[in-house]
């Protein structure tokens, strides 16, 4: 199988669907000339022009509303953003009109778009640069949020968002891009809501998604160190979570960890450890573990924002001091 970075796999789900289908059609700033700030779209300005590739002004209000529009209207607009934390811009018109227009419309509005963005922390670029908003807007009801880890999911989520009929913000861990990995040449699709056992284990159950993914099989790799099994999931999707294979999971193990690279307060791993204890408490040899970000706003200084971010010693320090693991 062909292997590509996280970033190639993107530009490649791009490139096909504004190959096949004439309703596609992606705005952002500095998407074309440019070729995006992390280099994603680079090379589709010369190869479609620029009614295909638009370079819009700095207002993610403005172009984030065309993009909703445009949906309405009949197209499928892919938005890039710069970061997610420029998504507070468009709050409005991602939860108050994208998300709503179908309900409201009683079906016969649809808002077919894919919002991008680069997510987290890690790359020192401060409080204001490095914010996870996909773990607010998870919470919105009409909108689909999708995260990748990999290659493979890269490309087979946003095949699946670019056609889904609901908005989908596609959230990219900034610090991912480069990650590498075999992705068939053949076509596919990864559902939205599939969560994926990337390693199966018997004795915990460790759960993230994007950037929290690396931490988690260095954290499962030092507990089969100490004869600890380890499985681990990627949610890959937070809108709507695919409850059914963590629940198999937990049943199975016993015990289970959480991680969200995100802040730990209100992030999307609080919402998976209720439906949890909820679920499988009858299952449960010990509380439910729960480990997130320092909730204080993201520091430039490398060496303070890395503090700042959970690792595999936090992950295993605490199954150790909560399961004896």
């Amino acid at each position: 199988m062909p292997t590509l970075t996280i970033r190639e796999a993107i530009r490649l789900g791009l490139d096909e669907a504004l190959e096949t289908d004439p309703s596609v059609f992606l705005m952002g700033e500095d998407i074309g000339t440019y070729g995006g700030a992390y280099a994603v779209t680079a090379g589709l300005l010369e190869k479609y022009g620029p009614d295909r590739v638009r370079d819009t002004p700095i207002s993610e209000a403005a172009f984030i509303g065309a993009g909703v529009g445009a949906a309405a209207g009949g197209l499928r607009p892919i938005v890039e953003l710069m970061s997610m934390s420029f998504a507070l811009v468009g709050f409005d018109q991602i939860v108050n009109m994208a998300a709503n227009l179908r309900y409201m419309s009683g079906g016969q509005i649809k808002a077919p778009m894919v919002i991008r963005a680069p997510t987290g922390a890690g790359m020192q670029l401060a409080a204001t640069h490095s914010q996870s908003f996909e773990t607010w807007l998870a919470e919105v009801p009409g909108l689909r949020v999708v995260a990748p880890s990999t290659p493979y999911d890269a490309l087979g989520l946003l095949r699946s968002s670019i056609k889904e009929d609901n908005p989908v913000i596609y959230a990219e861990s900034a610090g991912l891009y480069g990650a590498s990995g075999e992705t068939p040449a053949e076509y596919y699709e990864v559902p939205i809501g599939s969560a994926k056992v990337c390693r199966s284990g018997d004795d915990a159950t460790l759960i993230s998604y994007g950037h929290g993914m690396p931490i988690l099989y260095e954290s499962a790799e030092i507990l089969a160190a100490r004869g600890v099994s380890a499985e681990v999931i990627d949610l890959r999707s937070l809108s709507p979570i695919d409850t059914g294979v963590l629940v198999d999971s937990v049943q199975k193990t016993g015990r289970v960890l959480a991680l969200d690279t995100a802040r730990r307060s209100g992030g999307i791993m609080a919402e998976v450890t209720a439906t949890l204890q909820e679920q499988t408490s009858d299952w449960l040899d010990g509380p439910v573990v729960r480990i997130g970000a320092k909730c204080a706003p993201w520091p430039y200084n490398r060496e303070m924002e890395q503090g700042s971010l959970p690792d595999a010693q936090d992950v295993t320090g605490m199954l150790s001091a909560t399961y004896d693991l």
